[in-house]
This record gives structure tokens, C-alpha cells and sequence, in this order.
């Protein structure tokens, strides 16, 4: 008789290394990236800013890098921040005890490099 073997499923985004095209346009899935959704008032910035590495920016449409990681502007209080090099964001933000919120959302995220002659065409018209 065979063991009952119990498999734990290694989690592997279904679209990966996939890539889709069609005239002038190329659609590539990115690898996959730890993102937060992260909200702060004006006064937590500076924690959160020297505990994920970079200056989270203020202004609207603004963005901020450092090495492999960006920080992205939602809102007066709110920015999506991206580490593509492994680090954890949502623990560096654990170490800060000024108010905050930080939920780990790279479950529900895929990021999406669009390239060739219509990219700027197609990226006009997402929201």
C-alpha cells in the first residue's frame, strides 16, 4: 500500500517568463517583486523613509529609487513600494514605531514591461 504523502505547493505565478505581442507591441511578464501598500501621516515619513532606504516622495506623480527598491506615490498618505531585490519592505517597515500601516500585497500584483512602437499608445490610455 502506497503512503498518503501530503505535497506542500510551492507557489509559482501562473504568467511568468510569459510573453504576448501582436503589431508594433511586445507584453512581457516581469518577474515577480515584495510590494506594500503602505499609509503614513506626514509625521512618520522620516522613520519610514531611513527604515526602507529612500526618501518616499510627497509630491503627486513622483516616485522614488534606490537600488532595487521604489517607492511610488499614491496619495498625500499613501505609496506603493517595490523591492526587486529581495529585501522585505513590509519588515523594514515592522521596525518603525511611528504610525503606519503596511499590508503586503505582492500576492495580487504582476508587473507588465510593454515595449515597441505603440507602447506610449497602449500606456495613454491605461489609468
Amino acid at each position: 500500500m502506497a503512503d498518503a504523502v501530503s505535497k506542500i505547493a510551492a507557489r509559482a505565478p501562473a504568467l511568468v517568463g510569459r510573453e504576448f505581442g501582436a503589431r508594433d507591441v511586445r507584453l512581457a511578464v516581469l518577474q515577480p517583486a515584495d510590494r506594500i501598500s503602505l499609509r503614513a501621516p506626514a509625521a512618520s515619513l522620516g522613520a519610514l523613509s531611513k527604515a526602507l532606504g529612500l526618501t518616499l516622495p510627497t509630491a503627486p506623480k513622483n516616485s522614488a529609487s534606490k537600488g532595487k527598491r521604489s517607492a511610488l506615490w499614491l496619495g498625500p498618505d499613501e505609496w506603493l513600494v517595490i523591492d526587486e531585490g529581495g529585501r522585505d519592505p513590509l519588515a523594514d517597515c515592522a521596525s518603525v514605531k511611528a504610525l503606519h500601516s503596511a499590508v503586503g500585497i505582492s500576492h495580487r500584483n504582476v508587473g507588465l514591461s510593454v515595449t515597441g512602437a505603440a507602447a506610449a499608445t497602449i500606456n495613454a490610455r491605461c489609468p
